[in-house]
């Protein structure tokens, strides 16, 4: 729209940005992004984004590597951006992964708020879990997303202040790098119905019932426009796996559809399980079983990122990856290669891997 181009033209002036976005993931699907709300000067901008029809404008502010994009949380926020547009965001600060590095151990917005700012915010879980697909957004629909906004710019320079006094700006800068490659990924429904919490314990013929049941609920969802666990929950699903002939009416879920052309469609998905070939599990790469020595030195190296940590005052997880103290462990000769692994940080390994061969040859 001419608004939107008129606001992104005046943000290119701009050397950082707060940015924020509400989704309607509990009440619709596919989900969709509703609002985006722009801080920048005390100003706060919101963008309804079910209006606009180009948000191109706004794509080229958030891929600009000379303007600082400042969000809380920008995991889930650049994977809707992604999913919706296909936008990048460049120059991210994170205010999440920021208090982390100066040593917060809880870091939500109201708490930023109040250890940094020294201001208290009430978050409203009832506008949290809200509709934002539904139109027009009230007052404190209004005032609650422009909230989410309004300090991020005043955390950002606390904590960009506070990590240039640790020496920390390096290591958040690549975490920040890493961030900004996170990516939509679509879940098919043909291998997603193995993530359905109770699946674990299906064998080949309930996983073909469930596998057809779960691509039944992903049509119907889309066809609702209404979430996966509104059409039928999970535990339902894994029920009529395990027990494909019994009553639907006895199931809450179910019991006012079972006339309707749901409870018919569900019965033949139900059908088409059945007759269905069986599902065989592959079967992960399991890492062969600990040594009582692999044991010994892992607890050491668990010891030895435990007491990083405590003198850094941050959680010990930020210094080493356990996946890779698990590797090493194993085989402690492959440290080297280990030093290589895409999960271990470039200044995880300037800061601490000259620690860690003591480490391995104190335990042999």
């Amino acid at each position: 729209s001419v608004q939107l181009r008129t606001l992104t033209e005046h943000l290119t002036n701009e050397d950082m940005v707060a940015v924020d976005s509400e989704s309607n993931s509990r009440h619709r699907y596919p989900e969709r992004v509703c609002l985006i709300q722009v801080a920048v000067r005390s100003k706060v901008y919101l963008i309804d984004t079910l209006e606009v029809r180009d948000m191109a404008p706004l794509g080229e502010i958030l891929s600009d590597p000379s303007i600082r994009k400042v969000i809380h949380g920008a995991d889930y926020d650049l994977r809707c951006f992604d999913r919706q547009w296909g936008f990048r965001v460049q120059n991210l600060f994170d205010t999440t992964i920021a208090a982390q590095f100066i040593g917060l151990r809880r870091f939500a917005l109201p708490t930023l708020t109040k250890e940094l700012l020294g201001v208290e915010i009430e978050k409203n879980e009832r506008l949290q879990r809200s509709d934002w697909t539904l139109r027009p957004l009230g007052t404190n629909s209004l005032e609650y997303a422009a909230q989410d906004v309004w300090y991020l710019e005043e955390i950002q320079k606390i904590l960009e202040e506070k990590l240039t006094a640790l020496g920390r700006t390096k290591w958040v800068a690549e975490e920040h790098s890493r961030l900004e490659q996170v990516r939509h990924v679509a879940r098919k429904p043909e291998i997603a119905f193995l993530s359905v919490k109770g699946s674990q314990t299906l064998n080949g013929r309930q996983l073909a019932v469930l596998k057809s049941l779960f691509i039944f609920r992903e049509s119907e969802a889309r066809r609702m426009e209404r979430p996966p666990y509104y059409v039928l929950p999970d535990d339902n699903l894994v029920h009529l796996a395990v027990n494909p002939e019994a009553d639907l009416a006895q199931l809450p879920s179910v019991r006012r559809r079972v006339a309707t052309p749901f409870g018919r469609a569900l019965r033949e998905s139900l059908a088409r399980g059945v007759a269905a070939p069986e599902v065989e599990r592959s079967t992960p790469d399991r890492s062969p079983q600990m040594t009582p020595s692999s044991k010994a030195l892992l607890d050491r190296l668990k010891k030895w990122r435990q007491d990083w940590g405590e003198q850094l005052d941050i959680d010990p997880s930020l210094i080493w990856p356990m996946a890779s103290l698990n590797r090493l462990a194993r085989v402690p000769e492959h440290l080297v290669t280990e030093l290589d692994s895409p999960q271990v940080r470039q200044w995880q390994k300037t800061e601490f891997a000259d620690s860690l061969p003591t480490v391995l040859e104190e335990i042999r």
